[in-house]
């Protein structure tokens, strides 16, 4: 088997993998829900539970958390799709922590913590979530890598690498103890080339910061920062604000997230734009290594 056949066969196997996942765990969970960013990767693994419940709906809410510095465009595309999917959307906000002005400007790592992380924790137990699929894949970075594809964690939603469980033969053990939760990767074994590939496999519209068009930004250490709200933004002597021809391969918040100049403006160009990349995906997220701190650290903490 050559050509599209053999890639055709490969997306199918990851689709049918993933929705074999999702059965499993939703036949053992209790309450379970899906953290929906709307970037791509939790786009499409909100399109493959539609595929795996139809024509029932997921039997489970969208849960979105808002930093309170997301992109305007990429929240009315959560809106818009939790709306056509016939999803239950859910968004929990820190809003003692956007009272206090809390930003990524002047707290780093500590607004990742304050602004994500303990909202996310805050928004589980108050849902009473015992499974909780998430979009991660293993490609992605390093301490991903080491999840399983159901990954434990403990009292408090601490993640302890060590503590993970052999997955042998595609078997997932859903087993929890008292206090225990679990996050889900159902796209474990996706790369980003795979995501790109599906979406456009099966005609999946994702938010429009993916595709290239001209965006107001700045250039700050090497990477375009998109300037979402004028009126918050932080402004330095010598910025050159301009139009670009900017998309982005990851999304977070807009303030720390890095654009690429690019000519894709859909998806076959993001596709072979993706292949002949030689940057990795995450040199984006210009908040990965703040004051230090790395995403296992996060993850450790309750990050997802």
């Amino acid at each position: 088997m050559t050509g599209p056949d053999l890639d055709l066969t490969h997306l199918l196997r990851l689709e049918s993998e993933a929705m074999h996942i999702m059965r499993e765990v939703v036949a053992e969970a209790r309450n379970p829900v899906m953290l929906f960013s709307a970037g791509k990767d939790s786009t499409v693994m909100a399109h493959v539970a539609v595929r795996a419940f139809f024509p029932s709906r997921p039997p489970f809410p969208l849960l979105h958390v808002d930093s309170t510095w997301e992109f305007q465009s990429l929240l009315q595309f959560r809106d818009e799709f939790a709306r056509r999917h016939g999803f239950q959307l859910i968004v929990h906000a820190n809003e003692d922590g956007r009272a206090q002005g809390i930003n990524p400007f002047d707290h780093g790592d500590h607004y990742t913590r304050i602004m994500r992380t303990d909202p996310l924790k805050t928004a589980l137990d108050a849902g009473g979530y015992d499974m909780v699929f998430g979009g991660a894949r293993r490609d992605e970075e390093k301490s991903r890598a080491k999840e399983r594809i159901i990954s434990v964690r403990n009292p408090g939603h601490v993640w302890e690498p060590r503590q993970q469980r052999p997955e042998f033969w595609r078997l997932y053990n859903c087993r929890l103890s008292n206090g225990q939760t679990a996050r889900v990767f159902p796209l474990s074994n996706w790369t980003e080339s795979d995501i790109w590939a599906y979406a456009m496999l099966r005609n999946i519209p994702l938010a429009p910061l993916y595709f290239t068009e001209p965006r107001l930004s700045v250039q700050r250490g090497g990477a375009f920062i998109v300037v979402d709200d004028p009126a918050r933004m932080r402004f330095e002597p010598g910025d050159d604000l301009r139009e670009r021809r900017l998309r982005f391969r990851t999304l977070g918040c807009w303030p720390v997230t890095g654009a690429i100049e690019s000519d894709a403006a859909d998806l076959p160009g993001v596709v072979q734009e993706t292949l002949l990349a030689r940057a990795s995906e995450r040199q984006g997220r210009i908040g990965d290594g703040a004051d230090g701190g790395t995403l296992e650290q996060k993850k450790r903490e309750g990050y997802f």
